[in-house]
C-alpha cells in the first residue's frame, strides 16, 4: 500500500453528513416551483453531484425551471441549509492524526464553493486544509476539473502516492482520470454497488477503516 503524502478529500459523504441542510433546500425549491416533494430515496441522489445534474436528471426539469430551482436552493442553502450539518464520527480526529503525521490535505466538492468554505471554517477544519476547490455559480466544473485544478496551483505530480476519497462514482472516477489512487467510502450517500464497480483501489466501510487504509 502507497504512502500516501497528499489526500484530496470530497466533502458532504465523506467528510461531513449534510443530507438534512441538502434535504430541505431541495424540498424547498421544488416547493417554490409547485412541484410535489422529492422522495427520500431520490433526494440521498442529491448529495455529491452538480445541483443542475441533480434537477435535471433526477427530477426531470427542464433548462428554465432547472436553473430556477438552482437559485432557490441557493437562497434556502445560504440561510439554513449550510449549518444543518455535522462532521462523521471520527473524522475531526482523524485530520488531526492525518496533519500531525505530515499528510499534506485537500477538498475538491461539487458544493458550491463559499458554502464549503463556510463550512470548513465552521468546523474548524481551515486548520489542516491547505486548499479547497468547489464549483461557481455555472456548476459547470466536473469533479475531475476540480481535482485537476488542486493539483496545478500546488504544484502535485499525480502519482499512487496522492489519493482521491469519496463516496461517490463521481470522486471515484475524476480520482482516475487525474492518474491518481482512489479510496471509496461506503458510510457516505453513494450506492455501495456502483462505488464497487468504479474499481477504486481502496474500500473503506467505516471511518476507521479509512483511517486505517490512510496511515498505513
Amino acid at each position: 500500500m502507497p504512502n500516501f503524502s497528499h489526500i484530496i478529500f470530497d466533502l458532504d459523504g465523506t467528510l461531513t453528513d449534510n443530507s438534512q441542510g441538502i434535504g430541505n433546500s431541495v424540498q424547498y425549491a421544488l416547493k417554490q416551483l409547485h412541484i410535489g416533494e422529492c422522495p427520500d430515496d431520490i433526494l440521498k441522489q442529491f448529495i455529491g453531484p452538480p445541483l443542475q445534474w441533480g434537477f435535471k436528471n433526477l427530477m426531470g426539469l427542464n433548462e428554465r425551471n432547472t436553473k430556477l430551482a438552482v437559485e432557490y436552493f441557493r437562497t434556502y442553502y445560504g440561510e439554513n441549509g449550510w449549518h444543518q450539518n455535522s462532521p462523521y464520527d471520527g473524522i475531526l480526529e482523524l485530520i488531526a492524526e492525518l496533519d500531525r503525521l505530515g499528510k499534506k490535505m485537500f477538498i475538491a466538492t461539487s458544493k458550491l464553493e463559499k458554502y464549503a468554505m463556510k463550512i470548513m471554517h465552521h468546523f474548524e477544519l481551515d486548520k489542516y486544509i491547505i486548499q479547497l476547490k468547489g464549483i461557481d455559480y455555472s456548476g459547470k466544473h466536473s469533479k475531475s476539473d476540480l481535482i485537476s485544478d488542486i493539483l496545478d496551483i500546488n504544484r502535485i505530480t499525480p502519482s499512487e502516492n496522492v489519493v482521491m476519497v469519496g463516496d461517490t462514482v463521481f470522486d471515484i472516477e475524476g480520482g482516475k482520470e487525474n492518474g491518481l489512487s482512489t479510496i471509496a467510502v461506503a458510510y457516505g450517500f453513494g450506492k455501495k454497488e456502483e462505488l464497487k464497480k468504479s474499481n477504486p483501489d481502496y474500500f473503506a466501510e467505516d471511518v476507521d477503516e479509512l483511517g486505517e487504509i490512510l496511515m498505513e
